[in-house]
């Protein structure tokens, strides 16, 4: 009888470990690795990928035909304003220039003549002529005279009458050529005329002599050179490249969801995939009012103000522009956060070992994190969207991560 009593309570001992053994993770609940919602610094970026470039850059060509002499500059080289280039053949347009100047001389001289010499010889003989006039109409009225008294004939009266035609045509002309020669004058403005003629001329040659020497426009760096000594330099055919000095640009398309991250002013960090160990400080300058419609992308460009010099034109970056930051915020990994592009995000929260489904307001996130605006708080524990086996109001045994 004692035996069979000590049978009983063993095995209902053994009863009893067996279901507690088969009921308490029912009881304790799915086992979970949970994330934990903090508290700290949060900072959103938008990163892409660019290309630097300077704000502009120079192409320069001849603008006259000619055999290249000189190029005293190579690719790469840091360039001054004026700085000689290239020097063409100039042989011909010295010589054009040089005769341009002897003609304008000439014609500057023919002026001053004018005034010297022309104008006053025609005053004299217009003098002449009106003191020969005089004499002649004097002789006409006293020869209408005496032919009236019978002391001179008829012809002698019309040779005076042509002398007083002769000697009213010679003043008439010397009138005109005194006018003629005096400033205002006609003569006087051919003189002015050919002056200003010939100093055109002088300007064209000059301008073409310059033309044989290309100078660098502005500071810079040289990029490119398409041309050799020897070679002939053809008008519009591109010969240099020159990019001027200034703040270096990053030119970069961003997709356009992104767009409403961007603002004027952001800053940025750039590498060059080349040095990814060296950061540099960049700054949006510019974000196009227009969308790229094959790309989906917006154009930006970043200033830099302090360019390693290292970079390159047209050398690849990578830019993380910065485009908010929050310094003490409530942050929760991205994946436990459900319908997150929903109008109601929301996540499971353990509370008391239950899994409680909680809506939440979101912030600012990066690549993993996000900001909870509301319906989290630092310290909670959060079950991650991928547990789906975890619905709301399950209990569950956390572990952390």
């Amino acid at each position: 009888m004692f035996n069979n009593k000590r049978l009983l309570a063993l095995a209902g001992l053994i009863l009893f470990i067996a279901l507690a053994v088969f009921a308490w993770p029912q009881l304790r609940g799915e086992k979970v690795v949970i994330a934990t919602a903090t508290q700290s610094e949060l900072t959103q970026s938008v990163v892409a990928s660019g290309k630097v470039r300077s704000p502009q850059r120079i192409e320069l060509s001849s603008q006259i035909s000619g055999k290249v002499m000189q190029i005293p500059v190579r690719e790469g080289q840091q360039v001054t304003a004026g700085q000689l280039l290239i020097q063409l053949d100039d042989t011909e347009w010295r010589a054009a220039s040089a005769q341009a100047s002897a003609t304008l001389t000439q014609s500057l001289a023919r002026l001053a003549q004018m005034g010297e010499l022309a104008v006053p010889l025609a005053l004299q003989s217009q003098r002449q002529a009106e003191a020969n006039r005089v004499q002649a109409r004097q002789n006409f009225e006293r020869s209408s005279t005496l032919v009236g008294k019978g002391f001179y004939s008829k012809t002698q009266l019309d040779d005076a009458r042509r002398n007083l035609e002769v000697a009213e045509s010679q003043w008439q002309a010397a009138q005109l050529q005194a006018r003629s020669s005096q400033p205002g004058g006609s003569d006087f403005r051919l003189a002015q005329a050919a002056v200003e003629q010939a100093r055109a001329s002088l300007q064209v040659a000059q301008s073409k002599l310059g033309y044989t020497k290309i100078v660098a426009p502005v500071a810079g760096t040289l990029l490119t050179r398409a041309i050799e000594l020897g070679d002939t330099a053809q008008p519009g055919k591109l010969l240099m490249t020159l990019s001027p000095a200034g703040d270096t640009e990053l030119i970069v398309q961003i997709d356009e969801k992104n767009l409403r991250l961007l603002s004027l002013g952001q800053k940025a960090l750039a590498s060059a995939d080349a040095y990814r160990d060296q950061r540099f400080a960049a700054e949006i300058t510019f974000i196009s009012p227009a969308i790229d419609p094959l790309r989906g992308s917006v154009e930006v460009r970043l200033r830099v103000a302090d360019a390693p010099a290292y970079l390159r034109q047209e050398m690849t970056v990578s830019i993380d522009i910065e485009t908010a930051r929050r310094t003490n915020a409530v942050i929760a990994p991205i994946d436990v956060i459900h319908e997150i592009a929903s109008p109601k995000p929301w996540a499971l929260v353990v509370r008391d070992g239950v899994a409680r489904r909680q809506e939440v307001s979101i912030g600012i996130r990066s690549d993993s994190r996000l900001e909870i605006i509301s319906g989290i708080k630092a310290g909670d524990q959060l079950v991650p969207a991928s547990q789906t086996s975890v619905i709301d109001g399950s209990r569950v045994h956390a572990v952390a991560r």
